[in-house]
């Protein structure tokens, strides 16, 4: 009690250091930079990261780009590929006249090699860029050379692609945290008992998740999609604090005169139950630093230190506010139009096996269903993007005028014989979906030596430890037949050079398959095992949890199946983060529950009486949570055009609703089933009979 006493004293003086704070966490959330390069998460002891920096150390290149150009004389190419060269951090651009003077006809070159960089309207350059794939300097490069090129010309590659995703996120991020608001804002509104409530609710959270935000600048960088959905998530879950704490504080107000006091009172009862409450969706985040591929990790922390913010502003900032304008608050209450429930309650206990079947016979489909999602979801980052953008644009005409769908880069041994890389390179061309190898070798023969080359190419293809090949495939990233592809390259590669390295985004992403498999696995083990043990403690059980957890997990199973049913393939990220957020953020519903019935039961009452009375008392606070996670995270689904963002928040608005309704009708069915089981004790801490629980 001193310290909620305490902070009643000094409100005022809590309320301003909150709002000086505000501009250096804006600062701090500008100054935060964002990662939009989801392969930039790989683990670094892969050969493929490995690979990576070797390319940078070895030949000073990191991204790479192709650029198509359409009905455009060769002497107009050669300009723009002059120009295009000047561009800060363009490492080098290769095109014919990289091989030949324009003066030679295009058609005097191999086969191959002209079928490789020309088709019947269009010419493609290669270009290299001196930097990463998703660096700063690297994305104004691409915005760069677009304004350079005009709409004659398409850039593929990994950098067009996050430039045009930051572009996108950038213009729609301000519009998801609007939604969210206004979306939350009218549910707050319609279920609660104020008009003016759900805005000092909005203010209060405002304040934390800038909080979060600011201070994310600690992290150095966070990625997109944890900038995108953070303040959305942190809206969603932490509003039941709120909430808390001013239901609290108006049943103080009916037996207390003084507002301080009651507030005081109100304070030091919510701590203990926001406590027990945002342990198990902190342990949900935290989760998620368990995957290697540390997006996880990254989401994770940030939403686990929201969650903490967020319980420390319902017990700091808002009742400051409350305080200040209490009496515009208490004049603008109204009834909430949640009805009486006593009937309901009563029906759905009485009606309790008919909901037990039902548990049954929608779980088993659904269980089946969520792991055919978990093996359906999609790795492909281009499909996040709609199928206007520049990038999707310059990978279709890739692919219709070229045939080309993904670029492997192979790194060997300089030192190998010319023989033995004319012979790789050979064995390689003849790896099904191969377009092309293109090497030195397949420029020079047998018998030309290689200071006949102009010193760009030779540079851009060897160096002095290592030497480059570029293979382009008619496979796309993220397939089956890619991947086996890739998988007859390397042992290809391997038999030539044991430390020779395939890297490429096929490759990366080949990788980002094999980690988030594993991690999807650990992370619900993590998630399932933490939580577990919170429940268990809280409710010093060891059968509750098994119950809690059962019910949630079967709302996650209708949530993650329907996927599968509805023909639709899901971004890889989504269903890890939803199982366990979803599990974490709602599984204090079956708490509430559970810990109502439990009181219920040891004042006296049978199990009838006393799951009905837990299930009436508990459902206003399960619907008004729910509904606001719904509402936060609907609203933002329903706009995104970026397919990450939209499922995991149409997944998150979905899980809201399967919760509320397992937590109203299944766990008061599983209550009445087991109560014998669980052993509810009486106020002396005398287990019932078993007369009592009949």
């Amino acid at each position: 009690m001193r310290f909620a006493r305490a902070i009643v004293k000094y409100r005022i003086p809590i309320l301003i250091l909150v709002l000086i704070s505000m501009p250096l966490c804006f600062l701090g959330m500008v100054g935060t930079r964002i990662n939009y390069d989801m392969l930039d998460y790989l683990p670094e002891d892969m050969d493929t990261v490995k690979g990576q920096y070797e390319l940078m150390d070895d030949f000073g290149k990191g991204a790479f780009s192709f650029i198509i150009v359409e009905n455009m004389p060769p002497s107009d190419v050669a300009v723009l590929k002059d120009k295009l060269s000047k561009i800060d951090h363009v490492d080098s651009v290769l095109w014919y006249d990289s091989i030949s003077d324009l003066s030679v006809p295009m058609e005097l070159l191999p086969d191959e090699l002209y079928d490789a960089f020309n088709s019947e309207n269009s010419t493609m350059l290669a270009l290299f860029f001196d930097s990463a794939t998703s660096e700063d300097v690297t994305m104004d490069a691409i915005r760069e050379i677009r304004e350079v090129a005009g709409k004659q010309c398409y850039i593929s590659g990994m950098s067009a692609l996050v430039t045009d995703l930051k572009d996108l996120c950038e213009r729609e991020e301000p519009t998801y945290v609007a939604l969210a608001v206004i979306c939350a804002c009218a549910a707050m509104v319609l279920f609660l008992d104020g008009w003016l409530v759900p805005f000092v609710f909005l203010l209060s959270i405002g304040l934390s998740i800038m909080l979060n935000m600011g201070t994310n600048y600690f992290f150095g960088e966070i990625s997109y999609i944890t900038k995108a959905m953070a303040a959305v998530l942190q809206l969603a879950v932490t509003m039941d604090y709120s909430i808390f704490l001013w239901h609290s504080y108006n049943e103080q107000l009916e037996t207390l005169e003084d507002k301080k006091e009651a507030m005081a009172q109100a304070i030091h009862a919510t701590f203990s139950s926001v406590i027990g409450s945002s342990v198990t969706t902190i342990a949900g985040f935290v989760a998620l630093c368990f995957m290697s591929f540390t997006m996880g990790r990254d989401l994770g922390l940030v939403m686990a230190k929201g969650v903490l913010l967020g319980v420390i502003g319902s017990v700091t900032q808002l009742p400051a506010l409350i305080l200040i304008l209490d009496k515009p608050l208490q004049k603008t209450k109204h009834r909430s139009i949640i009805p009486n429930l006593d009937k309901f309650s009563a029906w759905v206990t009485k009606k309790f096996p008919i909901f037990l079947v039902l548990f049954v016979l929608i779980a088993v489909p659904s269980f089946w269903g969520y792991q055919q999602t978990n093996n359906e979801v999609y790795y492909d980052m281009a499909k996040c993007l709609p199928d206007d953008m520049d990038f999707v644009i310059a990978n279709k005409k890739l692919k219709d005028e070229f045939d080309v769908a993904s670029t492997h880069m192979v790194l060997v041994d300089s030192s190998l014989p010319a023989s033995s890389m004319r012979a790789m390179a050979e064995e390689m061309d003849e790896v099904e979906g191969v377009k092309y190898v293109l090497g030195l070798e397949s420029v020079l023969g047998p018998d030309i030596p290689e200071e006949i080359l102009p010193p760009e190419l030779l540079s851009t293809l060897k160096s002095d430890n290592r030497e480059l090949f570029l293979i382009n495939s008619s496979y796309h990233p993220a397939s089956d037949l890619v991947n086996d592809q890739i998988d007859s390259l390397i042992a290809i590669l391997k038999r030539y050079d044991p430390n020779g390295m395939l890297i490429g985004e096929a490759s990366c992403t080949k990788d980002l398959i094999e980690t988030t498999d594993r991690d999807f696995k650990v992370v619900t083990a993590v998630s399932v095992l933490a939580i577990f043990v919170i429940i268990a403690l809280v409710e010093k059980s060891f059968t509750l949890p098994f119950i809690l957890i059962a019910v949630i997990e079967s709302a996650i199973f209708i949530n993650l199946g329907i996927p599968h049913f509805a023909g639709q393939s899901l971004p890889f990220i989504a269903p890890i983060c939803i199982s366990t957020i979803q599990l974490g953020a709602t599984v204090d519903y079956a708490i509430l529950m559970t810990t109502r019935y439990k009181a219920e039961r040891s004042s006296g009452k049978d199990k009838t009486e006393a799951v009905t009375q837990a299930l009436k008392t508990s459902i206003p606070s399960i619907i008004v949570s729910g509904m606001g996670l719904f509402a936060a995270t609907f609203g933002v689904a329903m706009y995104s055009n970026i397919d990450i963002i939209r499922s995991m928040c149409l997944l998150m608005a979905r899980g809201a609703i399967a919760s509320i309704l397992a937590v109203i009708f299944v766990l008061p069915a599983f209550l009445m089933l087991c109560d014998a089981i669980i052993k509810p004790r009486n106020k002396k801490g005398k287990k019932l009979v078993a007369e009592e629980s009949k």
